[in-house]
Parts: structure tokens; sequence; C-alpha cells
């Protein structure tokens, strides 16, 4: 009969376990995918301000239904220079007061319409045909399946109290002592640790805590010591990145574990606290088919997680500044410069694919503005008599850089189309990989422009003055016609072909004058032939330039 009751029992918690963990996960997917936009208004809005910060981290986390999700994704952003470290703690602190909503949605008495729920969403995901509904269908989904695999839990608690032995084992974990506190805090971090999910810790709790099997003052330090544990994912994030990450991941555990430490000195006082703010007794039974349960535990485990972290939040406050010149301190900045990598891309995003694709945007952003800068660096070049050999040089630097951005975006937005991300982000990744293209394209041609100036002048050649005052005109024009695209592109300008087309004709028509010009002076006999060749490919060079920035244009406005 054991044996039996012990089968029941492993499968159940790890059939319901999975369920749940899955559903966490569709709702985080779905919620990202229907908030993508605003997610991104929303990091954009981060400041040094702390209250602000922290707002935004509460209200991520909320949507994405993982702190550790939120934490590493800040890490990554440190790590890439596009936050700082006193933005990033604010963010932090808000992420921990976030994930605290897992335990609300939970204390919700829809648990026996879970499988419902999962049902009626499941239709809709597969046979609505508008993305958006998909993705509400997906998080309702998701909602759905962590309220089944909730019950399932709670079900396959029970059946420890079939098992005596397993049940005097939980027995032995009662926090009515200051030892005891810091036992069972200690059994949630390394669960945590394990299951690298502290919802799903939490709702291991919260189903033992219902059916009996361990009172609410153990479960309000399991999940104390659960706050720990959900540190460990920040912290393997921050291995191998830069000085200012890794202080980030730091203040994660430090703000913990010090939150921790003061919560359990007043340990009884605080669980006597939350259970007179919470309505009902925790130690008042329900029989259910027969069996006691303690549907109270469920609101007090979440107010104990709630409470403790906004209060923590609170304490923290008027120290940020301390803690971040004592991070300073600790982790000191090294003497190298630490970014392996020219872009501020890191893998670490990839998790919240539309904050993802705001930064891979942002690199093909600096692209266009890097191409723009090498056409004025090729006009001031071709109309020197004597070269500056370093600002030739910076351009073709420049335009080797562009090269290596171009395998990094192109890198990085193949590993997001890889994972699960919603059907407008992956258009617009696609269109990303094109635009790098193409970008990278425009560098080469304005690079061959300049060799082809430096090859007639170790030949002993020049451009004729005609030639030059001609060739400088259309770099102008080209200068332009791209400087308008790029502004377009930073603003999704989807009217820029119209806008530009203007310009675009007059560049045609400039290459066509010239060609014509060219021919018409080479019939006068005037010309030497290295001059004729280098000409006609710069005018060749630049007709592609235009070609390639009419496409960037299309892209922008949606045509290709």
């Amino acid at each position: 009969m054991e044996l039996s009751t012990l089968v029941n029992l492993i499968c159940e918690l790890v059939g319901g376990l999975g369920i749940f963990l899955l559903g966490m996960k569709n709702m985080s997917e779905g919620m990202q995918a229907v908030a993508g936009s605003s997610l991104r208004r929303l990091i954009s809005m981060v400041t040094t301000q702390r209250v602000l910060a922290t707002i935004v981290g509460v209200i991520v986390t909320c949507v994405v239904q993982s702190s550790s999700i939120t934490t590493v994704m800040v890490i990554g952003f440190v790590n890439s220079g596009v936050m700082e470290l006193s933005q990033a703690i604010g963010v932090i602190m808000g992420a921990n007061i976030g994930t605290t909503i897992t335990g609300w949605i939970l204390v919700l008495k829809i648990g026996k319409y879970g499988l419902p729920l999962l049902g009626f969403s499941a239709f809709v995901y597969l046979f609505s045909k508008g993305d958006r509904w998909r993705y509400w269908a997906m998080s309702l989904m998701g909602v759905g399946m962590v309220f089944f695999g909730l019950e399932l839990m709670k079900d396959a608690c029970s059946f420890i109290k079939e098992l005596p032995d397993f049940e005097a084992w939980f027995q032995r974990f009662q926090a009515d002592s200051y030892l005891g506190v810091l036992k069972c805090a200690l059994v949630g971090c390394i669960m945590t640790t394990l299951v690298q999910s502290s919802s799903a810790t939490l709702g291991i709790t919260i189903s033992l805590a219902y059916q009996g099997i361990i009172p609410y003052e153990t479960a309000a330090a399991l999940v104390l010591g659960e706050n720990i544990g959900t540190t460990i994912t920040a912290y393997l994030a921050s291995l191998g990145a830069t000085t200012n990450a890794r202080r980030a991941a730091y203040f994660h555990v430090i703000f913990n574990l010090i939150g921790v430490f003061w919560i359990t000195l007043i340990f009884q006082w605080y669980i006597e606290l939350v259970q007179w703010i919470v309505e009902g007794d925790v130690v008042r039974a329900v029989v259910v088919d027969g069996v006691d349960t303690f549907p109270n535990t469920t609101a007090a485990i979440a107010a104990t997680h709630t409470i403790f972290n906004v209060v923590n939040a609170l304490i923290f406050f008027p120290f940020l500044p301390f803690f971040v010149r004592f991070l300073e301190k600790v982790v000191p900045a090294k003497d190298f410069k630490e970014k392996p990598k020219l872009t501020d891309l890191s893998i670490r995003i990839l998790d919240t694919p539309a904050l993802a694709i705001d930064q891979s945007q942002k690199e093909i952003e600096r692209m266009g503005d890097s191409c723009s800068k090498m056409l004025d660096w090729l006009l001031e070049l071709m109309q020197q008599d004597d070269p500056d050999k370093s600002l030739g040089d910076r351009l073709k630097h420049r335009e080797q850089v562009l090269d290596a951005i171009h395998d990094e975006v192109s890198e990085f937005i193949t590993h997001l189309l890889s994972g699960n991300v919603p059907h407008a982000v992956a258009e617009e990744a696609r269109g990303q990989l094109r635009l790098a293209d193409e970008y990278e394209s425009v560098s080469d041609y304005v690079a061959n422009l300049d060799k082809f100036d430096r090859k007639l002048r170790r030949d002993g050649h020049r451009f004729t003055e005609s030639q030059r005052a001609g060739l400088a005109d259309l770099n102008r024009h080209l200068a332009e016609y791209l400087a308008a695209i790029n502004e377009a592109l930073e603003k999704k300008n989807r009217n820029v072909l119209i806008k530009t087309e203007t310009k675009s004709q007059r560049i045609r028509a400039d290459i066509k004058q010239l060609r014509r010009q060219h021919l018409e002076d080479l019939s006068a006999g005037s010309i030497p032939p290295l001059v004729n060749v280098a000409f006609l490919a710069a005018l060749n060079a630049y007709a592609r330039v235009r070609d390639h920035a009419h496409n960037i244009a299309e892209v922008v406005s949606g045509e290709k």
C-alpha cells in the first residue's frame, strides 16, 4: 500500500509541478507578447530616480511573471552599458516586490476552474487567426495550467498523510525557534536553487501548507529562504559579465540576505502581524472530501512574501547611494576595456524578445549613423591635396568595425528568432537582418571609393577638377539622402519612400549626367586610362550606395 501511495505521490507531484512551471512560462510569454511595446516604453522610462525605477521593476515583473527574468535582463542591460548601476538597483528592488504577485494569483479561489480555463483558452489559441487573441489565450492558458498544476500538487500532498515516515520527516521542520526559522529558510533557499524558480517552490509550499503537512509558520520561513534562492539565477548570469553587471547581481544577493537576516530576528512578531492583517484564521481547518485542509494559509503566505519585500525595499531606499559606493569599492573597476564585443547586445536579454529586438534596433541605428560619418570623411579626404592619413585609417577601421557589428547583430537576431517569439517581433527581426546587411554593404562601397582615390594618387594621378567637383556634389546629395533615411528609421516613419523620392531621383540624374560628361571628355582624349577606370568605378560605387540606401528605405516603409 505504501509503495503505491509513494508512486502516486511522486507522479502527481512531479506532474503538477511540471504543468505549474509550463503554465508560468506560457503566462510570461503571452503577457510579454501582448505588452511588448509597453515594456519597451517602461524600460526607457528608467532613470536614476529610485522610486520610478522601482515602480518600473514592479510592473515589468508583473508582466513577465518572473523576478529572475527581470533581474537577468537588467544585468544584461548593465553589462551592455544601456543601464547605470543606480538605475539597475531600483529595478531589482521593484522586481522583488513584483514577483509576489504570483502568490496573490494563487489566492484567487478559482483552482477548480483551472482545467476548464485551460481547455477554453487552448481552443482560442489553436483556432484564432489574430496574433493578439492568440497571445491573450496563451496567457490565460498559462493561468489555467498554473491552477491545475497547483490542484494536482495539493492532491499529491494529501498522500503524505498516508505515509507516516514522510509526515514525520516534515514535522522535523518547525519554525518555533530562531534556529528552526533559519533551518526552514535554508531548505527554502536550497529548493529554489535546485528548481531555479521561486514560483515553483512557492507553489509547493502552498500545497504543503494547504494540506496541513506543514504549519503556516514553517511555510512563512520557507518563503523567506526562497527569496535568497532566487538570487542564484542573477548571480550565474553575472559570471563573465562587466564589473557593473556583477555589482548589480551582488546587490540582489545582499538585498535579500540582509532582508531575511533582520526579518528572522523578529520572525514571531512578524507572522503575528501578518495573521492580524490577513482575514481568516490560518489554523482553522476546512473538511474537503473527508480530509482536513487549511485554505486560509494561501493568503497568509502571499501576504508574508509581499509585506517582507515591500518593507525591505522601503528600508533600503535611503541607503541606496551608500550601497552604490560600497559595491564600487568591493568590486573595483578593471584597468582594461571589459567589453569583448563591439555591440551592446547581450544574450541575457533574449528571454524578453520585445526588449531584445529594441536593443538590436539601436545597434542598426548606430550602423546607419556610422555610414553617414564615413560619407562625410570620404568627402573631406577627396578634397584634400594631401590626404589626412589618420582620417583615412579611421574610415578604413570604421568599415571593419561595421563588418564585425553586422556579424554580432546577425548572430543575436538569429538566436532571437530560434526562440518562441511573437509574429510581430519575428517580422521586425527579419527586417533588421536585412537592414544590417544593407548598411554593411554601404560601408563596403564607401571604403572602396576611398581606395579608388588612394590608388590614383599612388600612381601619380588624380581626378580632374571638374570630376572632383561632380563627385563632391554627388557625395553631398547621397549623404543627405542617407541621413533622411536614417532619421526615418529612428522615427519609424513609413512614408520614407515618398519623402525621399526626390532626393533619390536627383542622385540618379547626377550619376547619369556625370557619366555623360565623362564620355564627352573621353572623346576629347584628355583623360588618362587609369583616371577613366577609377572614375567609372566611383560612379558605379555611388550608384550602389544609392541602391542599398533605397533598399533600407523600402524595409523602413514596410515594402520588403
